[in-house]
């Protein structure tokens, strides 16, 4: 993991919320993020992968009609 030394930032507002740019040396890999304040500290880290289920669920169902697919029974096979 690298370290980078401590950048200074300032806040600005963006609409009623209160931002800050993260610099480029500080940025977080993904899309989303888990944000929490532990006492005067504020600690972003990046979410963790979703799970297969949990992307699956965010699929439309399919609305295909499939044919039904052969299931014959096994071959005897001698030992």
């Amino acid at each position: 993991m690298a370290v980078f030394p401590e950048r200074h930032v300032k806040f600005f507002k963006n609409g009623r919320k209160q931002a800050v740019r993260i610099p480029r040396e500080f940025e977080l890999p993904g899309e989303d993020a888990i944000m929490r304040k532990e006492g005067e500290k504020l600690i972003i880290e990046p979410a963790p992968p979703k799970s297969l289920l949990a992307l699956l669920a965010t699929l439309a169902p399919l609305d295909e009609d499939f044919p039904p697919i052969p299931d014959p029974a096994p071959e005897l096979v001698e030992l």
